[in-house]
């Protein structure tokens, strides 16, 4: 028995699968939209546990929707928090080259932000460096003005307040258990009910693979965990960092490495190491989850892909073991900084999609199936460009309910 019926249904409260929905009642007032969070509350995983970095566009391929998408939902998001006194602050970073060997990969990223349409980007000397960032310790940087800081959290509640004034609903405690479709409806079931609709998305996150194959569609990626673990700097020594320092990334690794965030709060982060997390929830060593980490382990697209960065893998492990590890990357950039100034900090989970040749998607995945559409793969930065995001899925679904 059908509860109520929706003409579009979303699965997921995280900042993109609101922010479909926001974009939705903006464009379709007359339309019925329904958001299914499995939690008690919105933004609980990724959404509510990242850095809260509103990302330039700096590090991705010209082109790519991840560049795209970024440099228009970062104006889109500095707006949006202007607009509804979220706090933010456009504090800019500097990304540090400490090695030689790491200057022609910090001039590539200047290009690609060039290409990205980023203004100010300036490569700076190790004098200007310590102006901006007295700490700090490189023998280049790049300056990166356009980058800010805000608090994810908020801002999804603000979206789901909108979604509900605006005549739409955010329906928490409804995780969905099964998916039926047929010619004309598909129907929901969640542990709350079971709901009628034309049209589905899947922006469901860590679990994006397995509502997809719920609706009966093949994703033909999995979705491996991946812990990032944070330090904090201790109060009286986050002077250390007046905004945010990055290191030069890997281009081979799909993590941009230890950096320091000031957050909005003031509090200053020191992290992410990135390490293969035993839990799709997995926000502590000692979460495991025998479904996840048998979904991980036998999928040959994991293993090939561990075969490829084991070593990364491993340095990343030994990081999470060690603090003693942990400091020694991050006074790569900040010498000063000791293990007594850290304490423990927060965590999140990423969801990385992986291919089964062990390839890691990189960029941003939309898949359609009649009327659904599966949002497989929005890692960082998509809660920057969770409005540019939005906007481009209900672009691409639109015609569901034409």
């Amino acid at each position: 028995m059908v509860d109520s019926r929706w003409n579009i249904i979303i699965v997921g409260g995280g900042i993109v699968g609101l922010g479909v929905a926001l974009e939705i009642t903006r464009r379709f007032p007359q339309l019925r939209v329904l958001v299914l969070e499995k939690e008690e509350r919105v933004a609980q995983h990724q959404s509510g546990h990242n850095s809260g970095v509103i990302h330039s566009g700096v590090y991705y391929k010209p082109g790519s929707l991840k560049a795209r998408f970024c440099v228009t939902g970062a104006a889109a998001m500095v707006e949006f928090c202007c607009e509804h006194g979220i706090p933010y602050k456009v504090c800019g970073k500097v990304i540090v080259a400490t090695r030689d060997d790491e200057l022609c990969r910090l001039e590539d990223l200047y290009r690609r932000g060039q290409a990205n349409g980023l203004s100010g980007l300036r490569l700076i000397g190790p004098e200007e460096l310590r102006e901006i960032e007295p700490h700090a310790c490189g023998i280049k940087a790049l300056l990166v003005p356009s980058t800010g800081i805000t608090d994810y959290a908020l801002v999804s509640e603000k979206y789901a307040e909108l979604i509900g004034e605006r005549g739409g609903s955010v329906q928490t405690s409804s995780a969905v258990t099964g998916i039926q479709r047929s010619t004309n409806e598909i129907i929901v079931e969640t542990a709350r009910g079971a709901f009628s609709t034309n049209a589905l998305i899947n922006c469901a996150g860590l679990y994006s693979d397995r509502v997809s194959r719920m609706a009966g569609d093949d994703p033909r990626v999995r979705i491996v965990p991946f812990r990032g673990e944070y330090y904090d700097l201790a109060p009286e020594r986050a002077a250390l960092v007046r905004a945010l320092i990055y290191p030069v990334p890997d281009p081979q690794f799909p993590f941009l490495g230890v950096h320091f965030t000031r957050r909005i709060s003031g509090k200053v982060d020191a992290g992410p190491n990135a390490v293969f997390a035993l839990a799709r929830e997995g926000y502590r060593h000692s979460d495991i989850d025998l479904r996840d980490l048998s979904s991980a382990l036998t999928y040959s697209g994991f293993w090939r892909m561990a075969g490829r960065h084991w070593r990364n893998g491993m340095a990343e492990w030994y990081r999470s073991l060690s603090k003693p590890a942990f400091v020694r990357a991050l006074q790569r950039m900040l010498p000063e900084v000791s293990e007594n100034d850290l304490v423990p900090g927060g965590s999140g989970v990423r969801a990385q999609a992986i291919k089964p040749d062990g390839a890691l998607v990189d960029d941003f995945q939309f898949i359609p199936s009649g009327k659904v559409l599966h949002v497989l793969n929005v890692p960082s930065p998509a809660a920057t460009a969770s409005l540019a995001i939005g906007k481009a899925i209900v672009d691409a679904a639109a015609g569901f309910w034409d």
